[in-house]
């Protein structure tokens, strides 16, 4: 028995599940997840002494790599002045700033501790803005834990099989409606069976919770239309795709405006935080501006922003990262593409920029309906192998693979080297 095997011996008997997010538990695979010690650029290091090349990214937010110098120096810099103040400090104003003056979409924001707390923030405040209490959201698009958001969520609630959660009271989500991802008539339709009645339509722009499914042509252009039709706002969920796809997010990648936008860990280069923010008018409904309240006592805690402060002004200066990661991206995904065609595997890859997945589904994944149609024990399959040949992938079908800026293209080439020699058996 490994030392992984032991701790999660341990871990079992005081944690629920033996792990604190059902993300990290290796449950549908069959085995003891990997307990990690440490990490460097594109690799990560269990406690077992074994290497693996990382395509989690610690869910997103390590785009320039794990351990990164400079970020590294600013949190050890910050911390000699005491790791948490319960008070106002000039690097929130900062990191406010910043994200303002860089993204035009959003004129004022607040910060946060998790994606979770961001989403269910910005919907308050727009419920509050507008006056309505109904929402849209997308079946498998998962928006973090709040009750009112916990209806056909994908992620870790469709790996553990519960497609929603014991102990949310039905009075939770009875104003929760949801959509078909990539289909506008379906969004359409409820904004019209409720008249005058959604606050707001929230959506990853690029789903990745369900797996990687990019939006069709239109879609978001479609759902831009549609809410200003209703006097509806736009939420973009960009925790996982916002300073990713591009600095200014998916926003910026596909041209379309939201009113409101949430962010989680890449705004502290994989600390603790996440943000919320849009439209001046919006966000100045919020306590102790406005009468939405929301609070937070460490939020903008000063190590937090001196992490994510020291990425976003790296990924301002450095644009270029984008570019490559586009590069990588095609390089990877479509490489896979390539093997699974070559071997006859009727299997799909989806993919934008440095998100993607490999889905084990004989036909085109487009929505959460044909995400669910994986195969996840072939996935389970293909993941021990993966591990086993030191390449660390989500524990699940449906998540995403996430690129860095420390993968090159040496390392992407040993990883499809892998891939092939997998499906060639």
């Amino acid at each position: 028995m490994g030392k992984s095997e032991e701790l999660f011996e341990r871990a079992v008997k005081r944690i629920p599940g033996g792990v604190n997010s059902p993300v990290r538990a290796y449950g549908a695979i069959g085995m003891a997840p990997r307990f990690i010690k440490r990490a460097d650029g594109c690799h990560i290091y269990d406690v077992d002494g074994n290497e693996y090349v990382d395509y989690i990214d610690s869910w997103g937010p390590m785009i320039l790599g794990h351990n990164f110098p400079q970020i590294r120096e600013a949190v050890v810099e910050a911390c000699a002045d005491g790791l948490s103040f319960g008070c106002a400090t000039e690097i929130e104003v900062e990191m406010a700033e910043f994200i303002c003056e860089h993204l035009p979409h959003v004129e004022m924001v607040r910060m946060v501790n998790s994606g979770t707390e961001a989403v269910m923030s910005a919907i308050r405040a727009a419920r509050g803005y507008t006056g309505r209490d109904k929402i849209i959201k997308f079946a498998g698009c998962y928006h973090g834990h709040s009750d009112a958001l916990l209806v056909s969520a994908g992620s870790g609630v469709m790996t553990s099989g519960v497609p929603d959660s014991a102990g949310v009271p039905k009075g939770c989500t009875q104003d929760t409606m949801t959509a078909v991802y990539n289909d506008l008539n379906s969004v359409k339709t409820l904004l019209e069976q409720a008249p005058g009645q959604v606050a707001a339509v929230i959506v990853e722009p690029v789903a990745a919770n369900m797996g990687v499914v990019p939006p069709k042509k239109g879609f978001l252009e479609g759902l831009r239309s549609l809410c200003t039709e209703h006097g509806t706002l736009l939420i973009f969920d960009e925790v996982i795709t916002g300073f990713r796809l591009a600095f200014g997010g998916a926003a910026e990648y596909f041209g379309v405006t939201p009113d409101m936008v949430t962010f989680g860990k890449i705004i502290g280069a994989g600390m603790p935080v996440g943000a919320y923010g849009g439209r001046k008018e919006i966000m100045e409904m919020v306590s102790p501006a406005g009468p939405v309240y929301q609070a937070g006592t460490l939020s903008g805690n000063p190590i937090a922003m001196a992490a994510g402060l020291t990425q976003l002004k790296y990924l301002y200066e450095h644009q270029e990262v984008y570019k490559e990661l586009e590069e990588k991206g095609e390089k990877l995904y479509s490489g896979i593409e390539q093997i699974l065609k070559e071997y006859k595997k009727p299997y799909h890859v989806n993919y934008v920029s440095s998100l993607g997945s490999l889905f084990f589904a004989e036909n085109e994944v487009v929505d959460y309906t044909s995400a669910k149609a994986s195969d996840t024990n072939a996935f389970a399959d293909y993941f021990l192998a993966m591990l086993k040949s030191g390449i660390h992938l989500a524990p699940s079908q449906f998540e995403a693979m996430f690129l860095s800026a420390a993968h090159t293209d040496t390392v992407i080439e040993e990883t499809l080297s892998e891939v092939r020699d997998y499906f060639m058996k």
